[in-house]
């Protein structure tokens, strides 16, 4: 075989796959939901490919979904983001946050690597998903773009509950025709797909609408916490600031105390299992105050929050990894300490 016409083939093969790199509880199910989608709506003749730094939970994936969708072609773990890039035009990345996105984008082994190698007509699509600093996402998107492929930052609002109904939404940035390219595949994980501007708008947005997140969830759990004390029954004080002026996401999809919303299952009815983790949080309102700090934007509330949510953490470890909106037990545990 020629070397162009192994050249044609190897574009054929990598056109007609998709590599999702990232398989936390958000990835996890918006691999899912991508690659379920592509082969309803486009074709089983797809290949799929995932890669996570725990190895174990990429073979989950791959078993469950092979389970659920037989007849797809192939689903394979890869070992490194360069392998994900040399067998896919379209990377997913999402990951837990800045140092994680630079190692693989930039490091040895990474996605722009693997992009010089392959030359400036590979033609390949970055989205990322992954809430992150804005200038290293927009530096990041730039060596991307001098590497001769295209990407997005593709941050995404609606939590778990959201990335397992593929009812997310996602806020982008980046070029409007890169946009265009990327729209179709997001679309098949989530609900809303909104343009916000060039490279870097969609983490402004995101970090602005978590930022407001980050300090409702804890006046949500404020909130219970006195209705409890008042002797208010929980579903009901619930069922009235939902309908009322205090109505937010946090109190009337993830509301912190158990039984508050019967028939639904937030974190809280599993012992603030399988949410937004703390950790994740705190590392947001970072983001918040330190893009406050370089506009000289004041933001008190955001202070007094993310002082919250380090205490909580502090206080108890476990907290890191359960549901941000687990600071309605440490306000209910430790309310004299912090005072």
């Amino acid at each position: 075989m020629s070397r162009s016409l192994r050249a044609a083939t190897h574009y054929s093969e990598r056109s007609k796959s998709i590599s999702f790199i990232g398989l936390g509880r958000m990835g996890y199910e918006m691999a899912n939901n991508l690659f379920s989608k592509v082969i309803l709506h486009q074709s089983s003749d797809y290949t799929f490919n995932v890669c996570d730094a725990s190895p174990d939970t990429a073979e989950r994936f791959k078993a469950e979904f092979i389970q659920r969708f037989p007849a797809v072609k192939s689903v394979n773990i890869v070992s490194s983001p360069q392998e994900a890039v040399n067998a896919s035009s379209v990377v997913v990345t999402m990951l837990p946050s800045s140092p994680h996105v630079q190692s693989v984008y930039s490091e040895s082994g990474g996605i722009i690597p693997a992009l010089r190698a392959l030359g400036a007509d590979s033609e390949t699509l970055c989205i990322d998903s992954t809430t992150l600093d804005v200038q290293i996402a927009r530096d990041v998107s730039r060596q991307v773009g001098e590497a001769g492929a295209s990407m997005v930052d593709a941050p995404v609002s609606g939590g778990v509950s959201g990335a397992k109904a593929a009812t997310l939404t996602f806020l982008v940035g980046g070029q409007e025709d890169t946009f265009n390219s990327a729209f179709p595949h997001l679309s098949h994980m989530g609900k809303r797909v909104i343009h916000c501007g060039p490279s870097g708008a969609g983490l402004g947005a995101k970090i602005c609408n978590n930022l407001i997140l980050g300090v409702q969830q804890i006046v949500a759990a404020e909130a219970m916490l006195l209705g409890q004390n008042l002797q208010l029954d929980p579903a009901i004080l619930a069922s009235v600031i939902s309908t009322s002026t205090g109505a937010s996401w946090s109190m009337s999809v993830n509301n912190p105390v158990p039984g508050a919303l019967p028939g639904n299952s937030p974190p809280c009815e599993r012992e603030y299992e399988g949410g937004f983790a703390s950790a994740l949080m705190l590392k947001d309102m970072g983001l918040a105050t330190d893009l406050a700090a370089q506009y000289d934007s004041p933001l008190p509330l955001a202070a007094a929050a993310t002082e919250l949510y380090k205490q909580a953490i502090a206080k108890d470890e476990s907290y890191a990894k359960k549901d941000f909106s687990v600071l309605y037990e440490y306000l209910k545990k430790h309310a004299s300490q912090s005072s």
